[in-house]
């Protein structure tokens, strides 16, 4: 894939809005998960981008000074063939003072290729090198970014689990409410009641049966003193 291309998925994912992103999924913490592997994917494939153009652009840099020295140094060869032609010209060495006036213009013309080609490789550095600087940029921006969707994803999860947690707690406390009629607890505690009544009432019965007994017993004695009475009264009366 191009580094264009790669600048360009860079730039739209820096820019994504991610609490717009979250509102529109049915489920934030799948869609914050696929986010963070999608971010971390592409933010490893732009490192690679990134290293590639910077590694490119510091070759053409390299080539670029190499070109600039060059001509540097065929315009001081140039320079000094063309002093020693003067010297030769002057001291009445025609011919060789020619041959180191070709000298000179082979120089120049070396030179001139070396300047060209140092000319020529300028704008490309410079594309290159805002290419480095939008890649970098959008990078940081993207593990910025890729920092947001992880606290944003533990946070979503924390607040899952308290939600969680607080239901929980909730449906432990409605199950033991003790006003709800279908609770086992309100059961249990009107066997209790029941229990408690059918002792009361035994109880009950067995004083009421106590105190017949005792009458009975207070009959018995009336009658054998009035038995004993009439007794008496007919012992009188022999």
């Amino acid at each position: 894939m191009s580094k264009q291309t790669i600048l360009g998925r860079v730039t739209q994912l820096a820019k994504a809005n991610i609490n717009a992103l979250l509102d529109q999924a049915e489920d934030p913490q799948k869609m914050l998960d696929q986010l963070i592997r999608d971010y971390s994917d592409n933010i490893s494939e732009a490192e690679q981008a990134v290293a590639t153009t910077i590694g490119n652009l510091r070759m053409l840099e390299q080539d670029h000074r190499e070109d600039v020295d060059a001509a540097a140094e065929w315009g001081n060869k140039a320079l000094a063939a063309s002093r020693k032609a003067d010297e030769l010209r002057a001291a009445g060495s025609t011919a060789e003072a020619d041959t180191f006036d070709n000298l000179a213009k082979v120089a120049l013309g070396r030179q001139l290729g070396s300047e060209q080609e140092a000319s020529a490789a300028e704008p490309t550095i410079a594309a290159q090198t805002q290419v480095v600087d939008s890649l970098k940029a959008g990078l940081t921006s993207m593990k910025e970014k890729l920092a947001q969707l992880q606290a944003k994803r533990d946070e979503l999860v924390a607040r899952a689990k308290s939600a969680q947690a607080q239901n929980t707690m909730l449906d432990a406390v409605k199950n033991i409410d003790v006003l709800d009629p279908t609770s086992e607890l309100h059961r249990f505690e009107e066997k209790v009641r029941r229990e408690e009544a059918r002792a009361l009432g035994k109880g009950e019965l067995a004083a009421s049966s106590l105190d017949a007994q005792f009458e009975a017993l207070d009959d018995l004695d009336r009658r054998s003193e009035i038995d004993a009475r009439l007794a008496a009264l007919k012992g009188r009366a022999a």
